[in-house]
């Protein structure tokens, strides 16, 4: 499959894909962190047709997520863009598309997620509430549940 991992610096998520054997690619407006040449650095939107059978998607949460609420007075033209951001990738002409967030205003402004996750469902020792906005894929089933640890909130400013 063609996999474009939308707004990744790391290179993480499009490593994996590529070591299964699928022809990925990271987009993020960042350089990338594990200097790649399958890493394009450049707005995702402008990729977005460019023959992608799967997209996995994290948005910059800043604007998006609740953890950010009580800024929300002084940033509303930055939500709205954050959201138009999301309304693309999700519209995209794109068969499968995965589209990652925590809680916050996509749920109420967009639509609710397909799916909520937690961390701990997958072996990782920490509660934060992630939800998956997905098209034309299953719900991921949780592969190894372990303690719930520590509540993880990421401050958004």
């Amino acid at each position: 499959m063609r996999v474009l991992v939308a707004c990744e610096e790391s290179g993480v998520v499009r490593n994996a894909f590529r070591a299964k054997g699928h022809d990925a690619f990271s987009c993020d407006l960042q350089e990338s962190s594990d200097p790649s040449p399958f890493h394009l650095q450049q707005d995702v939107l402008e990729v977005l047709s460019q023959g992608w059978d799967m997209m996995i998607a994290f948005p910059p949460c800043t604007h998006l997520a609740c953890s950010g609420a009580r800024w929300i007075h002084r940033k509303q033209a930055e939500q709205q863009a954050a959201l138009e951001f999301v309304r693309s990738l999700m519209g995209a002409d794109i068969p499968k598309i995965a589209i990652e967030n925590p809680v916050g205003v996509i749920s109420s402004k967009i639509r609710k997620p397909n799916q909520i996750i937690q961390p701990w469902q997958f072996g990782h020792e920490a509660q934060k509430t992630t939800c998956l906005w997905l098209k034309n894929l299953s719900h991921l089933q949780p592969t190894n549940i372990v303690g719930k640890g520590e509540f993880v909130e990421f401050a958004s400013g």
